[in-house]
């Protein structure tokens, strides 16, 4: 019985009018296990999507099997049309028969490679998203390890063969399972000199490295000779990211969290593309033995513009408190168990707030009679308050700045106000009454019953009206050290045999810089190691002074729980 593919072949030689001798000549060509000609005219042109490997990725091709019947289904419905990205059903079922019918075959194993000096680890980059740069599809992909580009596949009719053919670069690594191929040869490179690049690609850690990372002093060096710190690495600003890269080196000061996120079997259950590539990006801020001293957060924020539906995206400035909010919040929604509605997420920071809401009701009086005159329709009109008493989580606590002088000095200048960070922390003190408006007018008290492990404070520093925003610049007094909340708040007693923990020091300030909506932000950090504080500006890093840090139009701080 003949296959599709050459009941296709026959039908399309018919249709030319070509006789049966050519006919007979043009089958044999098409069943021909021969290998194609090394001169390419135009590689692109009738280049089928066998990009499927043999001896390869069974996972993948038992998902790729049960969804070939779901495609073909699908096709019906577009008029014999193909969707963008699909691959043609033939050449699908016969890629996925010879899979299965290659399962048992092996692949050649060769320690020895004429062509690993050709490798060139200074062209390697694999913090962007894994995509061939030729179909645009994140199937089974290869980096070049010549050029570094991506190619899928590495079958006969696939990107990765024609490019070994045409630019003659034949070592290629498998981006998901990390195997090494020398391609147009077709065998497999095991040889230890290529484990460096495999742990730049995916970087690991041992439960002592994690352990041992708050005490490392030791610098790396990357492959252009520059010096690095692992976890102090400047992240790309791809296009007015500087939001999220201030929120980034935040959290990965976060004890914690970090060493969650270094061990990729902590979240393997999670089926989140942010949780994985979150942890992605911490392993490589945190990797020891970088090719470069920077990271490129793409794939993260490629994951965040589909998580947030491009509420947060590259391109359009955002704010970093706004961001950090969802950010914490999403993470959790992914990582919480069914059971237990916890996560690393909320052990580090999420505390307990009392809050004291008073509403006003209005109450209405019996009418008034005057000798005078009689006033039907008068009355006496007059407003109680409800009280309603209720408890209420938190990840991060927002404090009011005073209003900045609306007069100058008599130097003509404008007056930049300072408070002390405890006065605005009077609004938890469970007596501070708080006047909101939204969703309905309200007068708030709240008290913090429940201390975080790590507390997260922002300054309300922007306001919105009906013309535009404005910010305000009055300077906060903090301490960088031992931040003792319980002399200025009330804080809950604490039970039998338990310590109340109420000192903090700080571990990192984000602040903006600049008006509202043109400026940038920049975020200070301490490496634990050396009690050192560095000012981290997308790639800037520079080691800072301490009374520094102080000095500076703070917007949103993390303060660790001294232990």
């Amino acid at each position: 019985m003949a296959s599709k593919r050459e009941r296709e072949a026959s039908d399309r030689v018919e249709d030319e009018g070509v006789d049966n001798e050519s006919k007979r000549q043009r089958l044999d060509e098409d069943s021909s296990p021969s290998p194609p000609p090394v001169s390419i005219a135009n590689p692109l042109s009738g280049l089928a999507n066998n990009y499927a490997d043999i001896d390869e990725e069974e996972d993948y091709v038992r998902r790729e099997r049960g969804s070939i019947n779901e495609r073909r289904n699908d096709g019906s419905q577009h008029n014999g049309h193909k969707k963008y990205g699909e691959a043609d059903d033939s050449d699908e079922e016969d890629d996925s028969h010879e899979q299965f019918s290659g399962r048992n075959r092996q692949v050649e194993v060769r320690k020895d490679c004429p062509y690993l000096d050709t490798v060139n680890r200074q062209v390697l980059d694999f913090d962007f998203e894994k995509f061939c740069s030729v179909s645009l599809s994140n199937l089974n992909v290869y980096a070049c390890l010549v050029c570094g580009k991506y190619y899928q596949g590495r079958g006969k009719k696939s990107h990765a063969y024609t490019h070994s053919l045409e630019a003659g670069h034949h070592v290629y690594i498998n981006l998901r399972t990390e195997k090494v191929y020398c391609l147009p040869d077709g065998y497999e490179i095991n040889d230890p000199s290529l484990d460096d690049i495999r742990n730049v690609l995916n970087p690991r850690f041992a439960a002592k490295e994690v352990e041992q990372l708050d005490k490392n002093k030791q610098w790396s060096r990357a492959l252009d000779g520059s010096s690095y710190l692992p976890g102090m690495v400047g992240l790309n600003n791809i296009k007015e990211t500087d939001f999220v890269n201030v929120t980034i080196q935040s959290l990965m000061r976060v004890t914690p969290l970090r060493n969650f996120f270094l061990i990729p079997e902590n979240y393997q259950h999670c089926k989140s593309p942010l949780v994985h590539r979150f942890g992605e990006l911490t392993r490589k801020i945190w990797h020891t033995r970088n090719f470069k001293g920077q990271v490129s957060p793409h794939e993260f924020l490629q994951a965040v513009m589909k998580a947030s539906k491009k509420r947060f995206r590259i391109g359009a400035q955002s704010d970093p408190v706004e961001f950090m909010s969802w950010l914490l919040n999403t993470l959790h929604a992914d990582l919480k168990t069914s059971k237990k509605n916890t996560s690393i997420i909320y052990e580090c920071f999420q505390g307990e707030l009392e809050v004291v809401k008073e509403i006003p009701n209005k109450v209405i009086s019996d009418k008034k009679e005057n000798n005078a005159e009689k006033l039907s329709d008068g009355v006496n009109e007059r407003y109680a308050f409800v009280k309603e008493t209720s408890k209420m989580p938190f990840l991060m606590l927002g404090l009011d700045l005073p209003p900045p002088p609306l007069f100058k000095d008599v130097m003509e200048k404008n007056i930049i106000p300072q408070v002390p960070l405890f006065n605005i922390l009077k609004k938890f003190d469970g007596e501070t009454v708080t006047e909101v408006v939204r969703p309905h007018i309200a007068r708030m008290q709240y008290r913090v019953t429940r201390l975080p492990k790590y507390m997260i404070l922002h300054m309300r520093r922007f306001t919105k009206n009906n013309f535009f925003v404005e910010k305000n610049p009055t300077l906060v007094n903090f301490p960088v050290k031992n931040l003792e909340l319980k002399d200025y708040i009330p804080l809950p007693t604490p039970k039998e045999n338990e310590k109340l923990r109420t000192k903090y020091d700080l571990i990192a300030n984000v602040v903006h810089d600049g008006k509202p909506g043109e400026g940038f932000y920049r975020v200070f950090v301490q490496r634990k190691s050396e009690e050192l504080w560095y000012e981290m500006q997308d790639l800037h890093v520079s080691e800072t002074l301490p009374h520094l840090v102080a000095l500076s139009e703070t917007y949103m701080q993390i303060y660790e729980q001294q232990q």
